[in-house]
């Protein structure tokens, strides 16, 4: 891409949240003026700007900071009304890096809650990068990284019922390597080599019992 068109990419098809709330919203503007600049730039009207901004304030619970400046927020308030900055311009993705690292326990549970009612109602995939493993029991997959490789992938979804189920992948490269998850190799006591056995529908994966001789 071009220099304008990384521009308009980054305008337009993604949307970001960071770690420190002075990073998403600037600090002289209003929560609504902050949501409105985005698409200032994206060259929307007025009026649909002040729609939008009210239009996403409100569905992230906080349309009654619409005037208030940053200062006069709390730190929860201030990354909900970064989500509706990073969603302003309706990006395909939102890139969240450790956007509850600063809140407390039951701030960030109501921030995470935003971000799936965004990814709900307005269909936007939100990536978030964190290293607090609570994170992953809010989301519905979570891609470990390990050694600088992916490694294991989790996915949980909620059936009929109500019964949650949560399912775990290692993820195989191109060259057939795959990281099995280290609960797993320690449990079995798994060290150095392990034996392997093709069957009709899997491969079987034992721990090496054999003695070094």
């Amino acid at each position: 891409m071009a220099s304008k068109e990384r521009l308009e990419f980054r305008r337009e098809k993604v949307g970001f949240i960071w770690q420190q709330t002075s990073r998403n919203l600037l600090p002289y503007l209003t929560a609504a003026q902050n949501v409105e600049l985005p698409m200032r730039f994206a060259g929307r009207s007025r009026r649909a700007r002040a729609t939008r901004a009210a239009e996403l304030l409100g569905m992230l619970d906080v349309g009654d900071c619409a005037d208030r400046r940053p200062a006069e927020l709390s730190g929860g308030q201030q990354q909900r009304i970064a989500i509706a900055v990073a969603v302003a311009n309706e990006p395909q993705v939102v890139l969240a890096d450790e956007p509850t690292g600063e809140l407390d326990t039951a701030t960030a549970a109501g921030v995470f809650a935003a971000l799936r009612r965004v990814n709900q109602e307005l269909g936007t995939t939100t990536v978030v990068v964190t290293h607090d493993a609570q994170v992953s029991e809010r989301v519905d997959r979570t891609v470990g990284i390990r050694d600088g490789r992916t490694s294991v992938e989790v996915r949980r979804r909620s059936e009929e019922d109500g019964t949650r189920v949560v399912e775990e992948y290692a993820l195989l490269d191109r060259v057939g390597r795959v990281q099995l998850p280290k609960g797993f190799t320690q449990s079995l006591d798994m060290r150095d080599r392990v034996r392997l056995a093709l069957e009709s529908d899997h491969v079987g994966v034992w721990p090496d019992r054999e003695e070094t001789r």
